[in-house]
């Protein structure tokens, strides 16, 4: 199946490096626009994709994250991208990426969640309520991201596009985006070890509270792991890229450093 990608990108369009940013699930590509106005990346081209079916964008064939891994690898290849960055959602896509070798960069995972026990309860309940409610659920979730949001370290203004592409989602599309990523977080019994054994430069990175977690299990793991590096932020976030921008661009710059010389 071939994607219409809805794409936004910065930097030079003959910059050594480029990195490939995946934004997390029901959001935009543009969601990372305070990253790509960073000044650290401002030598790097950076390539914003939304996920295929999310915004109102065209769904892909299913909503398997193997599928979307699959889509997103040929879309690294094509942009001969060196560093895959992914927030909640497009850190899940990345791990495959990384787990199939369909990607052999330095990667740096935002917000991820490796299991179901990462996401809240609540958040899980939605999800299987869809099996049983089809729409309703994600139509509910839709009307509870604008007070979610309030806390948001962003200007009004800022906070109220973000709003708006996350209201562009199709409630019945959500459900099966939803539905697929539930799916994948439990495919796996060890996921931090699975991570830890593509022996690529992983960069886990969380909020002390409020982007999802790890369990002590999966901390261990990538603690002990030779290729990962967890990095905590301070304080609370549920929204890093937009958040943190200056923190996590200092970590793409560090992912960059590792990848060596640019492959375009």
């Amino acid at each position: 199946m071939d994607i219409a990608w809805d794409v936004l990108t910065s930097g030079p369009d003959d910059a050594a490096q480029s990195v490939l940013l995946l934004p997390g699930g029901l959001c935009a590509a543009g969601s990372y626009a305070e990253l790509m106005a960073e000044p650290a990346l401002a030598r790097t081209r950076l390539v914003a994709v939304t996920l295929p079916g999310h915004c109102g964008t065209a769904p892909p064939e299913d909503f398997a994250i193997g599928t979307l891994a699959g889509h997103v690898g040929r879309l690294a290849r094509e942009q001969a991208c060196d560093v895959v960055v992914g927030f909640s959602m497009g850190a899940t896509v990345a791990v495959e990426l990384l787990a199939t070798g369909t990607f052999t960069g330095p990667a740096v995972l935002l917000g991820i969640s490796l299991s179901p026990q990462d996401e809240p309860l609540f958040f899980r309940a939605f999800c299987r309520l869809g099996d049983v409610l089809g729409a309703l659920p994600s139509a509910a979730l839709l009307k509870l991201m604008g007070p979610a949001s309030r806390g948001m370290r962003v200007p009004p203004e800022r906070r109220a596009e973000l709003l708006a592409d996350l209201r562009r989602n199709d409630p019945h599309v959500m459900r099966g985006i939803l539905s697929g990523y539930l799916d994948h977080l439990g495919a796996h019994e060890q996921p931090a070890a699975r991570l830890c054994g593509t022996g690529v430069p992983v960069w886990v990175v969380h909020a002390e509270k409020g982007d999802g977690a790890l369990t002590p299990d999966e901390r261990r793991t990538l603690d002990a792991c030779p290729n990962a590096t967890v990095v905590t932020i301070r304080g609370t976030s549920y929204f890093l890229p937009n958040e943190e921008p200056r923190r996590i661009a200092e970590v793409v710059a560090a992912a960059l450093a590792a990848a060596g010389p640019g492959r375009r």
